[in-house]
């Protein structure tokens, strides 16, 4: 089987398509300054550094029966002790709770070298409370109005609040549409938050835990990673919620620049609110642009649907850069405390078709995320691959521009949802 035909049963996509964006990347990196000097047989040896990954894996692993359940149940077993391993260090004597979060949050943040961003100032934060007050927040904390709310609770707590206690709809058509008024004036420098809510939000939070899976979240306009303080005793919990926790400090990191590009474009209202919303575009490329435009996706598109075309078309993923980042200073924390979590740097894009016990050869990721959240939902045999797969999308695309390129390139067409490289 030739490469293009392996990478494309990965990413479960057409084989030409992927023949088509081998030969045209090619010409196009050929003729541009900006692309890698050693551009030939990349897809070749994306695929010999995915076999070396994974033989080399395995042997760490200690698997000598390469079957898929094997193999697979060889990666859960790794993150398991991972993730104790990770409890000890960042835990220690709190044993998880606020103060363990409080901990994670704190080591995420050093390890991750992410300090300051341009976010939306926390007086004009203030003002569109005020503007239209969440009268679900009021009710539930037993405020007379958003007046009172504003001195009693801290604002970032407030603005998490909304996340969970406010309506979507009333959300989005009331309180959101104020923010296609604001200005470059309404943002400033500042550091970046990562903060353990108070106690009093578990209750309303309950609803929105059953939803994300974690109690983790972040808000890209204030600059504020934020847990629920709800103990999950689940195992892979820990080392899921770190890793979150540095994947949203990038993700800020990220939106921060974004905003920082709108300010000098006239448009930046729109601009903000659409990169917010997370808007792809949806309308297909010709044929005649394959492989000379990529799609820029900012989400897991397959977690809604996993036959959304624009899976299949050729794309990058920022959440995928993020994860990335996020693995390299998880090796960092390791090297530092002798850990052992390097074993998972660069295995995002790492997998392949193993055989079952029946016969049938299904795809095994080596992706940390991937893997930690298998374990995470082990009880329900939830399998999860989208991480793999986007990352793979990202891995062909940087082998041809490099991993510092690609990103430049997303965030310069970031607003526009497409990378024409013509």
């Amino acid at each position: 089987m030739r490469s293009y035909e392996k990478i494309a049963r990965i990413l479960r996509t057409d084989k030409d398509i992927l023949r088509v964006i081998d030969k045209r990347m090619h010409e196009i990196v050929a003729s541009r300054r900006d692309g890698h000097n050693n551009h030939n047989n990349i897809l070749d040896r994306i695929c010999e550094e995915n076999d070396s990954r994974i033989e080399s894996s395995l042997n760490i692993l200690g698997v000598s029966e390469r079957g898929a359940r094997d193999i697979y149940s060889a990666l859960i077993e790794r993150i398991r002790e991972d993730d104790i391993r990770l409890a000890r260090l960042i835990h220690k004597e709190s044993s998880g709770g606020p103060s363990g979060f409080q901990n994670m949050l704190n080591v995420a943040k050093e390890i991750s070298g992410v300090t300051k961003g341009r976010f939306l100032k926390l007086e004009k934060a203030k003002e569109l409370i005020l503007k239209n007050p969440p009268n679900n927040i009021l009710r539930f904390l037993g405020y007379k109005n958003a007046q009172e709310l504003l001195e009693k609770e801290d604002i970032y707590e407030i603005f998490a609040g909304l996340r969970f206690m406010e309506d979507g709809k009333w959300l989005n058509d009331v309180f959101f549409k104020p923010y296609e008024e604001l200005t470059p004036d309404d943002f400033e420098e500042r550091d970046i938050r990562a903060k353990v809510l108070s106690d009093k939000w578990v209750v309303a939070a309950e609803q929105f835990l059953k939803k994300k899976y974690h109690n983790l979240s972040h808000l890209k306009e204030l600059g504020f990673v934020f847990v629920i303080p709800i103990e999950v005793n689940v195992p892979g919990a820990t080392l899921r919620d770190f890793s979150l926790s540095l994947h949203y400090l990038h993700e800020v990191k990220f939106y921060s620049d974004l905003f920082e590009k709108y300010a000098a474009l006239p448009d930046f209202a729109n601009k903000f609110t659409a990169g917010l919303r997370g808007d792809v575009i949806d309308v297909r490329p010709g044929d005649d642009e394959l492989g000379k435009t990529w799609m820029i996706i900012q989400r897991y598109l397959a977690k809604d649907d996993e036959y959304d075309w624009r899976l299949f078309y050729p794309h990058v993923n920022p959440e995928a850069v993020h994860w990335a980042k996020a693995e390299n200073d998880m090796s960092a924390l390791s090297k530092r405390f002798g850990l052992g979590f390097e074993f998972w740097e660069g295995l995002g894009p790492v997998g392949n078709f193993f055989k079952e016990e029946s016969g049938a050869e299904v795809l095994v990721s080596f992706n940390f995320l991937d893997t930690a959240m298998s374990l995470f939902q082990e009880k329900e045999m939830v399998k999860y691959l989208y991480h793999h797969q986007e990352a793979m999308w990202n891995k062909v695309f940087s082998s041809f521009f490099g991993e510092e390129k690609m990103e430049r390139m997303i965030i310069e067409n970031f607003d526009r949802g497409i990378i024409n490289l013509t």
